[in-house]
């Protein structure tokens, strides 16, 4: 059985401050998609980066197009049939969300946004950038971050953790702030260290050697802040049973004791549990580690998955697309679709054309905009039950080559986008 029909969805994090440098380690490993797992695939890959190689001149430039990081961690897990659903970017902070094909047509109301921390907020080379949306009727919020550095600089920290709980907000009704979605993630190099003048970078080594971390964790930074209330009180940690993933001599699973060892990269949630009355939410936590194999920057990557309550049952609108048999190349095409439900098309939504292996929302070959009324677009139907249905026509210089395709109906709003519908594969060829 799997886990949607036990009412769950499994998500997998990873963080990982790649300290400016190009790929060239495979990052299966730091997925989890290299060996064999009994409980299958996750059904959401979650990776924030920081410390993405950019310019500041060219903040544009990173904004619009894929950075290689992104690239190769797409290209994983592509063949595994994910699919990236939103990318956020800010200067060397980059978060992308990926999920399993089959769950595309349940997201609802993707949005994305960033917070300035840098310079008081005047730069972005410190900050937070976070993905939101609703997924089988739960609401879920990912915030990557990257704090101010330094052991003596706590404070800061803290300031920043309030800052970006401050001023972070969403456009979408009832979950605009971080804290009011049902279930929140909060990844990053938070950059807590260890307190003590006491723990010189040479005790701590030894005592990470023998494995003394609960001793360390005591002195931790992050921990302390939590028990006071000062950050981060809102939020739980699984054990951690790996030691500090900072800062290590490139090329090496050494630590440079240049600095002090400390777990600056972290991953926490908090869970909403008492939202709805058709169920109780919960996340369980499980397999939060350090990768120590990977060895191009002076942090290791740190992954967690999660198991977390949903409601599969929710009922939602949607769009369905009547079967397409072939489309001609060159030549005008059409596809009729139902929209189910109480929906009703905004001017922002389109319908795009994908190659059928598309990997990314981003990778439509061209789109039409939907709306009743507009040109290129007959409703022929009223249907019962509440369902209309329509047709879509694209130009003949939509389709330009033969082979398999797809359509995908995307619901727009702004920033805000959602999936309703995407149709079977279909061929496409050249006239006889």
């Amino acid at each position: 059985m799997t886990a949607l029909e036990l009412n769950q969805m499994r998500l997998y994090f990873v963080t990982y401050n790649v300290a400016t440098k190009f790929p060239e380690e495979d990052p299966r490993q730091m997925l989890g998609i290299n060996s064999n797992n009994p409980e299958g695939l996750p059904d959401l890959f979650v990776v924030g980066l920081q410390e993405v190689k950019s310019q500041p001149h060219n903040m544009v430039i990173d904004m619009l197009f894929e950075d290689p990081w992104t690239k190769i961690f797409k290209e994983s897990l592509k063949t595994c049939d994910y699919i990236k659903i939103r990318t956020q970017r800010l200067q060397g902070l980059v978060l992308n969300v990926f999920c399993l094909r089959k769950h595309l047509t349940r997201l609802r109301f993707i949005e994305a946004t960033y917070t300035r921390t840098g310079l008081g907020g005047m730069w972005g080379n410190k900050g937070a950038v976070s993905v939101r949306f609703n997924m089988y009727g739960v609401k879920i919020c990912i915030v990557n971050t990257h704090l101010t550095p330094h052991d003596h600089l706590c404070n800061d920290r803290i300031a920043d953790y309030n800052t970006i709980l401050r001023e972070h907000a969403f456009q979408v009704p009832e979950t605009q702030h971080v804290l009011y979605h049902d279930y929140i993630f909060w990844i990053g190099d938070l950059n807590f260290r260890l307190n003590g003048e006491d723990l010189t970078a040479e005790l701590i080594d030894k005592l990470v050697a023998k494995n003394q971390l609960k001793l360390l964790l005591s002195r931790d930074q992050l921990n302390i802040a939590k028990e006071s209330g000062d950050a981060f009180a809102e939020f739980s940690e699984a054990d951690i049973a790996f030691p500090p993933t900072y800062k290590f001599e490139f090329s090496s699973q050494e630590y440079d004791l240049k600095r002090r060892p400390s777990w600056t990269d972290r991953i926490l949630y908090k869970v909403n549990a008492d939202v709805y009355e058709d169920v109780k939410l919960e996340a369980v936590k499980s397999n939060y580690r350090s990768h120590p194999s990977y060895v191009g920057s002076d942090h290791k990557p740190v992954s967690a998955e999660f198991t977390i309550k949903i409601r599969p049952d929710y009922e939602d609108h949607g769009v369905e697309f009547q079967p397409v048999s072939a489309w001609i190349v060159d030549q005008q095409n059409s596809v009729g679709y139902t929209l189910r439900g109480d929906f009703i098309p905004s001017p922002g939504d389109w319908i795009g054309l994908f190659h059928d292996g598309f990997s990314s929302l981003d990778e439509y070959l061209v789109y039409e905009y939907v709306g009743r009324g507009k040109p290129g677009l007959e409703t022929f139907s009223v249907a019962t039950n509440n369902t209309i249905t329509e047709r879509i026509y694209f130009s003949d210089s939509a389709l330009k080559a033969p082979g398999m395709y797809r359509l995908v109906y995307v619901c727009q709003s702004g920033d805000i986008v959602g999936v309703l519908g995407m149709s079977p594969p279909f061929p496409g060829h050249r006239r006889t």
